[in-house]
Order: structure tokens, then sequence, then C-alpha cells
């Protein structure tokens, strides 16, 4: 089960992936709850809407976001890449560090 942190991490995520798609309403929403950390009252009072419409909007805006990603994949796609490059970079450091041994032994001769 994801936490709340955990959710707002994936949540942040889908926006920089997806935000873009969205209206400019949905992003303005999103924008203050999860960028700007206001409450759900505070949004509304901000915008002069009812707290539950801010709730349905934040919920409507995150389902697009979830519904971008199963079908695009960007942000999956965007970690593998990310895996793939710390192994790559922890390959080259083995084998520099294997080398340096190598070179070590080598000047003991």
């Amino acid at each position: 089960m994801e936490s709340s942190l955990e959710k707002k991490q994936r949540v942040n995520l889908l926006i920089d992936c997806y935000g873009d798609l969205l209206t400019e309403k949905q992003q303005m929403h999103l924008d203050y709850y999860y960028h700007e950390d206001y409450s759900l009252s505070e949004i509304a009072e901000i915008l002069d809407v009812s707290r539950n419409a801010v709730f349905d909007n934040l919920k409507k805006a995150v389902h697009l976001l979830e519904n971008y990603e199963e079908k695009l994949e960007l942000m999956k796609k965007h970690q593998e890449r990310l895996d793939l490059i710390q192994r790559i970079e922890e390959d080259i450091s083995s084998e520099h560090k294997e080398i340096e041994e190598y070179l070590d032994l080598l000047r003991k001769i």
C-alpha cells in the first residue's frame, strides 16, 4: 500500500510527464494541492468554489494522469532508463576499480 508521501511523489512525477495534457483549471488545482501544499479548504477559498468541487477536480485530474501513464508508460520507461544508467555507472566503476587494482599489482612487481 502506497503512503501519502509516495502517492504525492508519484502524482508530482505524473504531473511532470503529462501535466500539459490537462486543462488549465486541472493544472491549477494540482499545482495548489501538490506543489503549494494548500489544503482543499484553502484552494476552495482561493478559487471561490466548494471544497467538494476541489476534491472532485483533483480526483478527476489524478485519474486522467494515471490513465495517461497506463497507456503511454512514459514515467515507467523513464525509470527503466534511470535504472539502466545506474547499472552502467556501477559496472564502469567496478571495472575501473579492477583496473586500478591490477595496475597497483603490476607496479609492485
